[in-house]
């Protein structure tokens, strides 16, 4: 059999006229659908061509064909993920198959009938970034679709997402919903974009985005309309970022200024002009770009890269506002004053339409905490919870939705027993926090006069107001690595030497430990296209990339030595596994301090060097290393993750094993007492350090300086000023024989039977 002519683009913007028209004009929901699949299967020359719904966010059910059996219609049903169609929707991207029967993903439904049918090209349907369903056309012929079929089929599929978003098509979505349980309480797991805890009213960030006209009649005009949207684009942009609120420098400055800059970016422009050229109205151009985009975005693994999209994902929405008269702000919306912003992501500008004073907590379904929105977050104090899968199925307008962000939880219309205990944790959260800060000048001692040195971890200037709110001693992890990450560019030495200045300065004295460039594992470079890795978290990252590529390390070194001209400079080297990399590392440190010297500009007052313990094998050259070394510093996360041999990242494996466990403590203990006997600081950054039980076993077993994030410092400092801490390390010591998986329980006990407060 020969296979049909391909639809060259005349045909393409008629089908699309048709289409318009028909989707007009009067008939039931049904009805319409019907003719549409028909009128798309006539102009494409396919002998089928079928739409299936997603119901619930889980079943797809054949709505409309022309082709297959009419009895199957509302009868044949596929889970998302159950075969070519369920595929199709489960990744949000098109198939195009000369044989679909050979795909191993197919699924033989036998009162379709389409047994008879080889090809098969399907698309989703998608609005918003969310999958509402898959258009699909099948010939009998084994053929692979053109290149321009394939787009045709999309931008349908495009213009028919936006027509199920409105009026009675999308009340027939509603309608006859497969889940039964949507009032019904749910609870959602995250991670924590930005701490802190809140409770409030659910709030859809929807765009209001609704496309009437695709087809345009004149090019040049659409051309002139968009050049003019860009424009007022970019001057609203502009006010955004002159905001009080973010008039201070900082990351969150940068990151709203290179976000600006991919607003300019000329090949996103020239982009959606080529669609513009081709017939498309500016609008539906704008929404054919971001879906070309966004089935890019999907096969991309690397996170960095996926949470640009969502930059440019924002971009095309503001654009769109303005192209269709809508860019008003959204605090227009008349918005509850406890408003809990629900999204599948958001680009900074997104968050900033919002108003900050009634925004108590922002829920994402994607997001990470490198994605430029999480850090306008931090700059604002706005807690955000992200990766909640699937919770803008399940949420309505309204509901009441408890956001937990300290254990990454969300909890979608909880009982009244639930929220009413959790309004009751956010008022004792606030006494605690009013105890913290009547503690923030008293010294960090136990009750038997051990002096602990608590720090805190930073990675942004934002963080570093806390150091002196929270009363901690110093800065003991400094993460360089998230000013490299919002860039798309490689930061210069002038552009690194001016951050560390204002570190240091902020810092107003009190030490500031800078690890060096730990990229690399699930932290990448947008402009690094070769740090790829089948196992990241052993492949090639931190000291490994510095020390492959000096140059680059002798810059950072470079900018930090002239930063702390006159002043204390502690340099921290991350992922050390053997004693001959830090010598490496510390010799090209060396250099740059000569270098300063010799140039006739100040150095560094003085210069303390360590490493980052994360991997085992540095353990059995301890002797070697602290005459080396002035500390060392246990990076607890990833040591554990490779003393237990369990990806941190693996859910399976996420509480599967325990710092709180008599192997994990036994280990640590040791690195203590080799540490005391060497007279060379040890010190412990990571999350344990900051929770009050671990931090209370840490200390037990020989750690007199810990490193948090800022909140842990309050509930650390009133623990260990309750404890006595002699008959503690005597216990530690018997529990470290325990054949128990854990030894957290009997350590809880300990603490509640002794009033130690944690």
């Amino acid at each position: 059999m020969t296979p049909p002519q391909t639809l060259g683009w005349v045909g393409s913007r008629r089908l699309l006229r048709q289409l318009r028209d028909l989707m007009k004009g009067g008939g039931s929901v049904q009805d319409r659908l019907n003719r549409t699949v028909a009128l798309i299967a006539d102009d494409m020359v396919a002998e089928v061509c079928s739409f299936y719904l997603l119901r619930a966010g889980e079943v797809l059910e054949l709505f409309a064909t022309k082709g297959l059996s009419p009895e199957a219609v509302h009868r044949t049903r596929l889970r998302l993920g159950e075969g070519i169609i369920g595929d199709i929707a489960a990744h949000a991207r098109p198939l195009n198959l000369p044989d679909a029967q050979l795909h191993p993903n197919f699924a033989y439904r036998p009162e379709t009938g389409e047994e008879v049918y080889h090809s098969m090209l399907g698309v989703p349907v998608m609005r918003d970034g969310r999958v509402q369903g898959v258009l699909a056309v099948q010939n009998r012929a084994s053929r692979h679709y053109g290149d321009e079929e394939v787009e045709t089929l999309e931008t349908v599929a495009m213009v028919l997402a936006e027509l199920l978003s409105s009026g009675e098509l999308a009340a027939t979505m509603a309608s006859g919903s497969l889940n039964t349980s949507d009032a019904m309480p749910a609870r959602f797991g995250g991670i924590v974009l930005n701490e802190g805890l809140a409770i409030g009213q659910a709030v859809m960030h929807d765009r209001g985005i609704v496309i009437r006209q695709v087809v345009a009649e004149d090019p040049a005009v659409e051309l002139e309309r968009l050049d003019t949207a860009l424009k007022a684009m970019l001057g609203q942009l502009d006010n955004l970022m002159a905001r009080d609120e973010l008039s201070n420098s900082g990351e969150h400055r940068e990151v709203l200024e290179t976000f600006r800059m991919f607003a300019e970016d000329r090949g996103w422009g020239e982009r959606i002009r080529e669609q513009v050229q081709g017939g498309l109205s500016a609008e539906a151009a704008v929404q054919r770009v971001q879906i070309d985009l966004r089935n890019r975005m999907n096969r991309v693994k690397d996170p960095y890269l996926r949470e640009r999209y969502a930059d440019f994902e924002d971009l095309g929405n503001r654009l769109l506002h303005h192209l269709l008269g809508s860019a008003g702000s959204t605090e227009d919306r008349g918005l509850p004053d406890d408003t809990v912003l629900l999204a599948r992501n958001l680009g900074p500008a997104d968050l900033l339409d919002y108003d900050a004073a009634k925004l108590k907590a922002v829920v994402l379904e994607e997001g990470s905490p490198t994605a430029h929105v999480a850090i306008v977050a931090r700059a604002l104090g706005i807690p955000m919870v992200g990766r909640c899968r699937d919770v803008l199925a399940r949420a309505r307008a309204n509901d009441v939705v408890v956001v937990d962000g300290v254990s990454g939880q969300v909890l979608l219309r909880p009982r009244s027993g639930i929220r009413e205990s959790f309004v009751e944790a956010i008022r004792a959260g606030e006494e605690r926090r009013q105890l913290f800060a009547a503690t923030r000048d008293l010294p960090a001692v136990t009750q038997d006069g051990v002096e602990i040195s608590l720090q805190i971890n930073a990675g942004l200037l934002v963080d570093l107001p806390q150091l002196h709110a929270s009363g901690a001693e110093g800065v003991g992890l400094y993460r360089t690595e998230v000013p490299f990450m919002v860039r798309d560019s490689f930061p210069d030495v002038e552009a690194q030497l001016e951050l560390y200045q204002r570190v240091l300065e902020q810092a107003e004295g009190k030490p500031v430990t800078f690890r060096t460039l730990d990229v690399g594992g699930d932290k990448s470079l947008p402009y690094w296209a070769d740090t790829k890795d089948d196992n990241p978290s052993m492949g090639w990252r931190a000291i490994r990339i510095g020390l492959d590529r000096p140059a680059m390390l002798r810059q950072q070194l470079r900018a930090l030595v002239r930063a702390a001209a006159g002043r204390e400079l502690r340099v921290m080297f991350p992922m050390i596994a053997e004693v001959s990399e830090f010598v490496r590392a510390k010799h090209l440190l060396e250099r740059e301090v000569a270098r300063q010297t010799s140039a006739g500009n100040v150095p560094p007052a003085r210069v303390e060097t360590g490493v980052m313990l994360e991997v085992p094998a540095l353990a059995w050259q301890l002797p070697t290393l602290f005459d080396l070394v002035d500390f060392v510093s246990v990076g607890s996360n990833d040591l554990l993750q490779f003393l237990f041999a369990s990806d941190r990242g693996n859910p399976r494996l996420a509480r599967r094993y325990d710092i709180l466990s008599p192997p994990a403590l036994s280990f640590l203990t040791s690195l203590a007492r080799q540490a005391e006997d060497a007279k060379v600081r040890l010190s412990l950054c990571g999350e344990a350090a900051g929770h009050p039980l671990e931090a209370m076993a840490l200390i037990a077993a020989g750690f007199r300086i810990l490193s948090m994030p800022p909140t842990g410092i309050g509930p650390v400092k009133l623990m260990l000023r309750s404890l006595e801490l002699a008959p503690l390390q005597a216990y530690l010591e018997h529990l470290c024989h325990s054949p128990n998986a854990s030894v957290r329980g009997s350590l809880r006990a300990y603490a509640r039977d002794r009033g130690v407060v944690i």
